[in-house]
């Protein structure tokens, strides 16, 4: 049943991808590309966001990755297999080398998951079902887990391996602290074993790569240099794609999908992603601090939360601001990737009266005040998105005080817990709902890094019993009928406000190849330019 469950979720990340491989070209080129904003560190394990971890993919490698169809396939490590349900055995692969020269061994897997651990780590659930760590040689280690855990390694490929030696060296063992903006020698300088190297390194501005000479794989791109450009504003991105400025970026902005595809030798690559944009809301604290209701949180009332949900038009955004790019949403998760059941799950109707009503119940009949925050430069029209759910619940009394930044600010704010009302968007990185209970649903404790991403302290003991017991279930059955209770507890409390499921659109040169995966990971070693 074990080996079920693995194939069917295997099957299920096929879903919806779209793909374009192509062979190499003999002459090598430079690739210029841009995206809304910039990595917010080099630090593999300093914050996990999908940009940030596909980008420093390209220098960065786990034991295991994804391929363009994105199946598991052997990366550091060769193979695997599990010798106990709680004991799993990897075999390290030989010679190969960090940037800087030194050789990957198990040290530095066992040095990993230390540092994975350490307090500024935003990674700590990758290994948060590891009891302990066993060198059996230079080149093969055991993973003892707590419980049995059938789907492990289904979120390694992108928790990236650290040189020992050189964290070390440079004063770099414990990650980069993003919440308190505590840097280290990793913030801004890499020492991986991927494809490709950081030759230049200017925050906010560009960053320059070059492949790695020691790569221990066969690159199938054709670059000689790769330079990235961070652009946020959309007009501006799109006028280079169109000027020949640069090669390729993304997102385009779906008012200008026509444009670029009607201009010549450019063209946009569209496709689903599986990343749900969601609404959250402060449900622990006692008090909102921008409210004008003192000695007491709206938000935690049930009645108010469902308002909030009844005066939303999903079906205005996906028009208006996404203009048909998007996919409304009745549970946190792709119902692509939470089958048979996904589309089981309906929205709440849109009824502002019905709001109106709800907020006169629960004793704020002229509604209430409060701040949201949005980043600007991260999602699909993130801020056109959080200005529509203002303009929405100012119709039925409620007076939000918009704060959009550019995702450096937004994050290192929200993941101090100091926001009201939030939008984030989040794409399990095992593509299994496991993922999006333990880091979004579940209870929050700081030391295991659970509910990390459960910015407004949502908590529901149930849940929080599924999801253990989701983990180590190998009955498919009996593992989606938890999950889907999870699901409908969850919706029941109105914990989040489920939005959609935004496209994919990357804008490029015809003349460029490569492969879009539907995670939204860039992947350059795919890339060749004709």
């Amino acid at each position: 049943m074990r080996k079920k469950l693995l194939l069917l979720m295997t099957a299920v990340l096929v879903v919806g991808l779209a793909l374009t491989v192509f062979p190499g070209s003999a002459s090598a080129k430079t690739f210029k590309w841009a995206f809304q904003g910039d990595a917010n560190s080099l630090d593999p394990h300093s914050l996990n966001e999908t940009f940030l971890i596909g980008f420093l993919g390209n220098v960065y490698e786990g034991l295991v990755r994804r391929g363009p169809d994105l199946k598991t396939e052997p990366c550091l490590a060769e193979r695997w297999k599990m010798v106990e349900p709680t004991r799993w055995r990897f075999y390290l692969r030989k010679g190969v080398k960090f940037h800087n020269g030194n050789d990957f061994n198990a040290d530095d897997v066992i040095f990993t998951v230390a540092r994975t651990r350490s307090e500024g780590s935003d990674f700590k659930t990758r290994v948060s079902t590891i009891k302990e760590v066993v060198k059996i040689d230079d080149y093969t280690v055991d993973f003892i887990t707590t419980q049995p855990n059938p789907i492990l390694i289904s979120e390694w490929s992108t928790w990236y391996m650290m040189d020992k030696e050189w964290c070390e060296k440079n004063d770099a063992v414990e990650s980069t602290n993003i919440k308190s903006g505590k840097e280290n020698y990793a913030t801004r300088h890499e020492n991986g074993t991927g494809p490709f190297v950081i030759t230049e390194r200017q925050t906010d501005v560009k960053t320059v790569m070059k492949p790695f000479d020691g790569w221990w794989d066969t690159p199938k791109h054709n670059l000689t240099e790769v330079i990235f450009t961070p652009i946020s504003s959309d007009a501006t991105r799109v006028a280079a794609l169109l000027s020949g400025e640069i090669d390729m970026m993304y997102p385009v902005p779906v008012q200008d999908i026509k444009r670029v595809n009607d201009h010549p030798g450019t063209s946009v690559l569209s496709g689903p992603e599986l990343r749900t944009i969601f609404l959250g809301f402060n449900q622990a604290d006692d008090e909102l601090k921008c409210s004008n209701i003192k000695g007491k949180n709206p938000l935690k009332d049930k009645r108010v939360r469902q308002a909030f949900y009844q005066a939303i038009n999903i079906d205005a955004i996906k028009k208006k601001i996404m203009r048909g790019l998007s996919e409304p949403s009745a549970i946190m998760i792709s119902p692509k990737l939470f089958q048979p059941f996904g589309k089981d799950f309906k929205r709440l109707p849109y009824d502002p009266a019905a709001a109106k009503k709800l907020l006169a119940e629960a004793g704020y009949p002229d509604g209430f005040n409060l701040c949201m925050d949005c980043p600007n430069n991260r999602y699909v029209n993130d801020e056109q998105i959080c200005q529509a759910v203002v303009s929405m619940l100012a119709k039925v009394g409620v007076k939000v005080n918009l704060k959009a930044q550019p995702k450096a600010q937004y994050f290192k704010k929200v993941l101090a817990y100091d926001t009201e009302f939030y939008l984030l968007g989040w794409t399990p990185s095992s593509f299994d709902s496991y993922n999006v209970l333990y880091n979004l649903i579940d209870s929050r404790d700081k030391e295991s890094g659970r509910g990390k991403f459960n910015l407004g302290g949502y908590a529901n003991v149930r849940i929080d019993e599924l999801t253990d017991q989701i983990l180590s279930e190998t009955d498919l059955n009996k593992r989606n009928q938890m999950i889907k209770e999870a699901y409908e507890l969850l919706n029941n409390d109105i914990g989040y406000i489920p939005l959609h499921q935004q496209a994919l659109a990357w804008g490029k040169k015809d003349n460029i190849n490569l492969v879009q995966r539907a995670d939204n990971q860039f992947m350059l070693y795919y890339v060749t330019v004709k």
